[in-house]
């Protein structure tokens, strides 16, 4: 399988909300990185905003703009 490149995203957030993520990644044994992409998943899953799956549009013979 075919591995895709993840984009970087810098936020600047309280301390105390930043404690509280690195709680919940530990408490989930995940990196905060995982973390914040599993609520941001579960955010928009909630909100029907639909996520683009990469790759999708080359699969469909499509090209990127």
């Amino acid at each position: 399988m075919a591995t895709t490149k993840t984009a970087t995203l810098t936020i600047r957030v309280d301390p105390g909300l930043k404690d509280a993520l690195r709680a919940a990644a530990q408490a989930e044994h995940r990196s905060i990185a995982n973390m914040v992409e599993v609520l941001i998943r579960e955010h928009c899953e909630k909100s029907g905003i639909a996520i683009e799956q990469p790759g999708k549009m080359e699969q469909l013979g499509e090209r990127k703009a």
